[in-house]
């Protein structure tokens, strides 16, 4: 499945998650491998399998392999991160932020791509998952790199675009209401 037949799927009353994603695979804000790097780490972190293999698929003739799993990477790492980070934001007991996470992220470090890249769809992953620390950490991270705001915003937005497909994808599964 390509992400156009994907949009095709997308239902009436979600005619605005549709333009959206029309418009946002038309920008041109990012280089190429950025943005579907971003666009499939997103993809990856909404947990819908239709989405998922849609952006995959898109993305298998725009990015390198090692480029590929680098997006699944950052979805991965930040799928085990926004959980315990979250948990440790959350938490009354402050003691929590003070010890060691104990979690191996290497990959944080040494993710194939260009940093900048990396942490760009780390931010939009932790913004799918919901995780404020995360999204801290990585919004500041980028604007000490040098990544302005414009850009970063881009990032949020994909992620809430991505994820809009998914919910309305799932919404047209629900049942049709009989009167």
């Amino acid at each position: 499945m390509s992400i156009e037949s994907l949009k095709d799927r997308i239902p009436d009353f979600a005619r605005d998650v549709r333009l959206n994603l029309s418009a946002l695979v038309n920008d041109d804000a990012l280089g190429e491998e950025a943005k579907y790097g971003l666009l499939l780490a997103c993809a990856i972190a909404t947990r819908n399998a239709d989405v998922a293999q849609a952006f995959d698929r898109e993305a298998a003739s725009r990015l390198s392999p090692a480029a590929r799993d680098a997006a699944r990477a950052a979805a991965a790492i930040m799928a085990m991160n926004n959980v315990y980070y979250r948990f440790t934001h959350l938490a009354s007991n402050k003691a929590y932020r003070t010890m060691p996470a104990k979690l191996r992220m290497s990959v944080i470090g040494s993710p194939g791509v260009a940093k900048v890249d990396f942490e760009l769809w780390c931010l939009a992953v932790s913004a799918i998952n919901g995780c404020g620390a995360c999204v801290d950490a990585h919004e500041k991270v980028l604007a000490a790199a040098g990544v302005t705001s414009e850009t970063i915003q881009f990032a949020a937005r994909c992620a809430a675009i991505v994820q809009s497909v998914a919910v309305a994808l799932e919404a047209a599964r629900l049942p049709v209401a009989v009167a």
